[in-house]
């Protein structure tokens, strides 16, 4: 390839992972995705047949991720989220600390129902409503908003189906959804369990000790969606209604992981759901599924190929054979010393670069470096512990939090990149290098045996 190929390549990554993170005038993500896939083709960084081994990588992981975005825009149709607002108030009793407990935990099941993405779209919004209704001040509302959006986004790490970057990382290190959960889930929990911990006493001081018990405007009866087919029922047939709708979805979810046990396609079982909770919809609501075609953000897509186009280039042109030469000596020692160091390489790659080109050049590395099994598997998910919890360090690591910054401040609360990093430059490192540590010795005790056979 020549120099010229190289450059422009180099040049146009750059160029594109700029224009994503400004985002001028709002400009959507997938635009200069698309322009700077379109310049590496055109200057032979990518072959069209490399084009169609990109398809075949991030389709699964594409279909399954929205068919998942369409599932929660139809629980909205129901009137879902803003009924679990109403719960959370109700539970918090008028504490201010058990409501933060709360919002990390609806935060954290947001992700594992859905994707991390997902979760900072719907939740940031209602959780921005329910605090103003609350009439609390500015800096009461930041630990609530910052903890949630923390946990929402790096709760994507325990399980491969919340991330459609994880997604894709798993094609190609060609692991399943099932082993990487069993694998991944218990080690990402704790570090969790570690990060809305040590949230909890950072925000321990400004934290409102009581909070009104009565909050208006975020469901009510007289409004609500399901009006006509539980006008002559009570609250309790509304909130049976969401329970069974709750229990669907995570029969859904579970049954991914059945899926990719018994070797059944991903993407199959996700979308098989979303269509029974679209005929449902349209069953009680009368909402034909033809509204999907406007609400459902189809961009993801074209932002996951595009994005993966470029890295593709940067692979083509020998970015991966210079990593390997400098990541080679990392992964080779220990695997406790692979994991850690692995881990903190893309927190500072996720934090440089954001986490959706970090991820996929570091995983695209290591197929490259002829590691045995256990040794691949955990370099791999010391990865996603650094794209997904380490991107956390800046507001720039995860699109995720970019877009829970947009929100935010849409939605009247004052939070500055210095605020957020003061806080998160003493929550994320000890919460990253816990989660590696524990991985070693998780998989390691529980995996080590089987997977060096």
């Amino acid at each position: 390839m020549n120099d010229l190929t190289i450059w422009i390549t180099i040049i146009t990554f750059l160029v594109t992972l700029g224009f994503i993170l400004w985002r001028p005038k709002g400009m959507n993500e997938a635009i200069p995705a698309a322009i700077g896939a379109f310049i590496v083709v055109l200057c032979g960084g990518v072959s069209l047949s490399d084009l169609g081994i990109i398809a075949e990588t991030i389709s699964g992981a594409a279909i399954t991720i929205m068919a998942t975005i369409v599932m929660a825009i139809v629980l909205e149709s129901f009137g879902f989220f803003n009924w679990v607002a109403e719960k959370l108030a109700a539970k918090a009793k008028g504490s201010g600390i058990r409501l933060f407990w709360y919002v990390n935990l609806l935060c954290f099941l947001m992700t594992l129902f859905f994707n991390n993405d997902g979760s900072i779209l719907i939740t940031t919004p209602i959780l921005v409503m329910l605090l103003n209704n609350m009439g609390l001040k500015n800096h009461q509302k930041i630990p609530y908003l910052l903890s949630g959006g923390l946990i929402a986004t790096a709760s994507s790490a325990p399980i491969g189906v919340s991330n459609i970057v994880n997604l894709i990382a798993l094609k190609i290190v060609h692991m399943s959804l099932y082993l990487h959960t069993a694998m991944m889930f218990v080690p990402a929990t704790l570090g969790l369990l570690l990060l809305v911990g040590l949230l909890f006493l950072r925000f321990y001081k400004v934290l409102p000790k009581t909070i009104p018990t009565k909050i208006t405007g975020l469901s009510s009866k007289s409004y609500h969606p399901l009006k006509p087919v539980l006008q002559h029922g009570s609250d309790k047939d509304r909130s049976r209604f969401m329970r069974n709708v709750l229990l669907f979805v995570f029969a859904v979810r579970i049954s991914l992981f059945v899926a990719s046990f018994v070797n059944i396609p991903v993407s199959l079982m996700a979308v098989f759901g979303s269509l029974v909770l679209l005929a449902w919809r349209w069953a009680y609501l009368k909402i034909p599924p033809g509204d999907m075609l406007k609400k459902t953000p189809w961009y993801i897509i074209v932002f996951a190929f595009c994005m993966y186009v470029i890295i593709y280039g940067l692979n083509n042109i020998g970015l991966t054979d210079w990593l390997i030469t400098f990541m080679q000596p990392i992964v080779s020692g220990s695997l406790l010393h692979a994991s850690v160091m692995m881990g903190v390489l893309l927190t500072v790659l996720s934090n440089i670069f954001n986490n959706h080109p970090a991820l996929m050049v570091g995983t695209l590395t290591l197929t490259h470096m002829h590691l045995d099994l256990l040794s691949l598997k955990i370099a791999y998910l010391a990865n996603v512990i650094g794209s997904d919890m380490g991107a956390l360090l800046l507001p720039m690591g995860t699109l995720a939090t970019l877009m829970w910054m947009h929100i935010v401040r849409k939605g009247k609360v004052k939070i500055t990149w210095w605020e957020y990093v003061k806080i998160t430059g003493v929550v994320i490192p000890p919460t990253v290098l816990f989660t590696l540590v524990v991985l070693y010795y998780w998989v390691s005790w529980l995996f080590g045996g089987v997977l060096q056979q």
